[in-house]
């Protein structure tokens, strides 16, 4: 079975290609005035509110999901193919929260190897057995070929350029390999699309500045319905699955949110 690129202890440096000021493929959303003005600012805007949130960001995300975010994410693993003895790539790993189930699902044959753009976030995790990089998804620190298994939790909304991730996805995926995009889209009715934003607008951000350590985790919260709303929708998503050479694309919605995108890499290509 192949191997992923490097695995030393710890977080190891990758060099990262800064964005271009505007991405030459699909961008998940248009820019958001409020938060940022331009690419470059987006990247740094995301970056740093990551890092410096990071050390809540576990305990709002469990308000968040009421305590049912490892059971789903283990499940949503198992419904895109996640088998023991897998090489996995967990894109956009943040503190470790998708890994942490990748990691129990493919058991002690397999390996986990995060990648994030994010230092803060990545030192939340406390995974010894997960080999950290620091990267980006549209330039991937990892060998063609070498996964069996590549998943990117709730990070496709903060990307910049999502055709230059699937290519990357592609490459480093043997053929025959899963991908499983998870990410929060928009509610299809007006009620539920109201009652969701209030949830994330108004209700986590006011919880979050009661039982959180930094005034900006809130701010947070609210980037994130905001980057919900005008995300791409999902014939967009799988459009762009197929444009990049993926088969099988699929699209699971659980309780009327959680879009869960899965395709295959050919086992001809």
């Amino acid at each position: 079975m192949a191997t992923l690129a490097g695995h030393n202890a710890g977080v190891q440096n990758h060099r990262i290609t800064p964005p271009a000021t505007q991405p030459s493929g699909l961008a998940p959303h248009p820019p958001l005035p409020a938060y940022y003005d331009n690419e470059d600012e987006h990247q740094r805007f995301v970056r740093d509110m990551f890092d410096s949130t990071a050390v809540d960001y576990d305990r709002v995300e469990r308000m968040l999901a009421w305590g049912t975010g490892s059971w789903y994410r283990r499940q949503a693993l198992q419904r895109a193919g996640l088998k023991p003895g897998m090489q996995v790539v967990d894109v956009g790993f943040g503190t470790g929260l998708l890994a942490r189930e990748a990691l129990a699902l493919c058991g002690a044959d397999g390996r986990v190897t995060g990648v994030d753009p994010s230092p803060g976030m990545m030192a939340q995790a406390h995974l010894p057995a997960v080999q950290l990089l620091h990267g980006r998804a549209e330039e991937l620190p990892c060998a063609d070929n070498s996964a069996d298994f590549l998943c990117m939790g709730y990070a496709l909304r903060h990307l910049s350029d999502f055709d230059q991730a699937l290519r990357e996805f592609h490459r480093v995926l043997r053929p025959g390999g899963r991908l499983v995009i998870l990410e929060i889209t928009r509610p299809n009715g007006a009620f539920a699309r109201w009652a969701l934003r209030g949830y994330m607008r108004a209700v986590v951000p006011v919880a979050a500045r009661l039982v959180t350590r930094r005034a900006n985790t809130a701010t947070l919260w609210r980037y994130y319905w905001d980057t919900i709303e005008a995300c791409i929708a999902p014939p967009v998503v799988l459009d762009a699955m197929r444009r990049a050479g993926f088969a099988d694309t699929q699209r699971h919605l659980e309780v009327g949110i959680f879009s869960e995108y899965t395709a295959s890499k050919p086992t001809s290509a």
